[in-house]
């Protein structure tokens, strides 16, 4: 399981997410994405931790806390669709 956390400071790194997120146990990776044309940060993160215990846990305790003047939203992360099809549908 991958935990978001949404409406980030700007100025967050992917260190400060880390140092959040490791006092509910070892933090396996985390990643604060980028804009592809401006390389600025799109104000959210992901965090993936090595057990899901810590996980779930994080996630209640901190969900709608004030960090970094701002109050995060922090929630299981929805997996993507990677096998994306055509949806149109051709009528006769």
């Amino acid at each position: 399981m991958t935990i978001f956390i949404g409406n980030l400071s700007w100025k967050t790194e992917e260190e400060d997410l880390k140092d959040l997120f490791k006092t509910y146990g070892a933090v396996r990776n985390c990643t604060i994405p980028l804009e592809r044309d401006s390389g600025r940060k799109r104000g959210f993160g992901f965090v993936e931790m090595t057990s899901e215990s810590s996980e779930k846990t994080a996630i209640d305790d901190l969900q709608d806390v004030e960090w970094m003047g701002r109050e995060i939203r922090v929630n299981k992360a929805e997996q993507k669709d990677r096998s994306r099809r055509n949806s149109r549908h051709h009528g006769s």
